[in-house]
């Protein structure tokens, strides 16, 4: 009776923390998905690209308050345990997502639609600094050691049940009504919807007891009343931060948000596919990862947490550079065949170009070289950009010879006229390239991913875990990844080079290798209270 009565209890543990886990990350994946939809309705006084730029850095800025959370719910985990406190977590982040979804939008209001779109935003990323180190911690310390890695993994693989939930609901919807009725009020639908997740996420999480670990501790008074001193201001424990940060954690936000977001805005925006297609697609390569999470997990069980994770860096570090080339000659070849017939040139006064990183999307990027860099970027098209002799700003494309004021009216008539493509064409995608390359960036995020939860949680005691390994997680997945499609795409528009925006991940990615092999101490299968 007794084996029955575990499996059961662990079942649910890991059920329970997974749903709830799942249900805040379709939350907050609704809105990377739909980057450039949120451009068009709240920011649609900026213009398409810096509507777009100003929708990705909204959607960084969620990113940029997790650490935040994770300092107060995770101070909240170690004084007054994990229940409560991803019970917090998954009510903030519902009420946040159902509020967006009743937001008036800029048409209708102006700039005050922003404002309070940032705000629930906000709310966003500090619920979800909250949220994954509960459930994390939770599973972990009710799973035995030998297998703390698969049980853990059910909560990474929970990042991919919320992408597919997100993403099923928004192509469910845009095919259903359409386009045009998808951009004036079925945007809307996604976030509403979200509501009936959050009351089966709360009954659900309802009927879970205290984790084990943090009963026993506050059963013999040992709970912490200083948690962030614990954490943060004691040496040893300061440096297993810094080595969960730079060993793992910056790769793990570089190489999963390149692998699963940035590749959404480099199909859509840079090669020209429909965004309901790129949802398809994304939308099956996140259903191929789902098991891999679980997968690489149990792995770790056998080889090690370092083995396995370090093998996805390498293969991620590795694969980027050729495998965006490869997927944007297998989508839209004729745009790769443009590229090479009429190269693009553009002349001007380079004193006179910005970079283009405005997060907040209310820069003035106005000067006849930013009009152009602006335009060329948004379309996915390589340029090289040269001093002119007069300073003023021209474009060159094959025979063709186009001077740039104010307005980028002039630049598509001239890139149609040699040869270049409005948006790819369906029926010339090479499928079995797109895939291949997408699989293996999936293989790489989620061989990192799948067994970081079990190891991170094996490096800090029971006292400070909650705080001490949610911090570095939100830094790395917050900062590092979140920043990574607004960064990128930026340094695409600073350099006329469409793959240029890959070094940002390709940097962290090479830092954390270097990192984790020189300082990162293996640890998988020993019991927690050794850490």
């Amino acid at each position: 009776m007794t084996a029955p009565t575990k499996d059961w209890s662990m079942a649910k543990v890991v059920t329970a923390s997974s749903a709830g886990t799942a249900f805040e990350w379709y939350d907050f994946f609704i809105f990377g998905a739909l980057a450039s939809t949120i451009g068009k309705v709240f920011f649609a006084g900026l213009g398409e690209t810096a509507g777009v730029l100003a929708a990705l850095g909204l959607f960084a800025a969620g990113f940029a308050f997790r650490p935040l959370g994770a300092i107060i719910f995770g101070a909240m985990g170690d004084r007054v345990g994990r229940k409560a406190t991803f019970l917090t977590t998954v009510s903030l982040m519902g009420g946040a997502t159902f509020a967006i979804g009743l937001l008036p939008t800029y048409a209708a209001v102006g700039m005050i639609a922003p404002v309070l779109l940032i705000l629930l935003r906000i709310c966003q990323g500090t619920a979800l600094g909250g949220e994954y180190g509960g459930a994390a911690i939770y599973v972990a310390e009710h799973a035995d050691d030998d297998k703390r890695g698969a049980a853990t993994g059910w909560i990474q693989s929970s990042a991919a049940f919320g992408l597919i939930a997100a993403l099923v609901v928004i192509y469910a919807t845009r095919t259903a009504i359409g386009e045009d009725a998808f951009l004036e009020w079925g945007w809307r639908i996604p976030f509403l919807a979200s509501v009936l997740l959050l009351l089966i996420s709360v009954w659900m999480r309802l009927k879970l007891s205290e984790s084990p670990a943090f009963q026993k501790l506050r059963d013999e008074g040992a709970v912490t009343k200083t948690p962030l001193r614990e954490a943060f201001a004691e040496k040893e424990s300061l440096k297993k931060v810094a080595t969960a940060f730079f060993g793992f954690m910056a790769a793990q936000g570089a190489l999963w948000y390149c692998a699963f977001f940035y590749v959404q805005v480099f199909l859509e925006k840079n090669l020209g596919l429909p965004g309901a297609e790129v949802n398809w697609i994304i939308l099956i390569v996140t259903i191929v990862s789902a098991p891999l999470y679980v997968f690489f997990g149990w792995l770790s069980d056998r080889v090690g947490r370092k083995p396995v994770m370090v093998g996805g860096m390498l293969i991620g570090l590795f694969a980027f550079m050729p495998g965006f080339h490869a997927i944007a000659d297998a989508v839209n070849p004729r745009l790769a065949q443009a590229q090479a017939d009429a190269p693009v040139i553009l002349e001007t006064d380079l004193a006179s170009c910005s970079v283009q990183f405005d997060l907040i999307g209310k820069a003035d990027f106005s000067s006849p070289c930013d009009v152009a860099s602006k335009a060329l970027s948004a379309k996915g098209i390589s340029y090289a950009r040269v001093a002119s002799d007069d300073g003023a700003t021209r474009m060159v494309v094959g025979e063709d010879i186009v001077a740039i004021d104010g307005s980028a009216d002039a630049i598509a008539p001239a890139l149609a006229a040699a040869g270049y493509p409005e948006a790819a064409n369906l029926d010339e995608i090479d499928h079995a390239t797109l895939y291949f390359w997408l699989i293996v960036f999936t293989i790489a995020a989620t061989a990192l991913y799948g067994p970081q939860a079990a190891a991170l949680v094996e490096m800090f005691p029971t006292r400070i875990r909650y705080t001490a390994m949610s911090l570095p997680y939100h830094i790395g997945t917050g900062w590092v990844g979140g920043f990574l499609p607004v960064t990128a795409f930026a340094i695409v528009a600073a350099t006329g080079d469409i793959y240029a925006g890959l070094w940002y991940p390709i940097f962290f990615v090479g830092l954390s290798v270097v990192c984790a092999l020189l300082f990162w101490k293996e640890r998988h299968g020993r019991p927690l209270d050794e850490a």
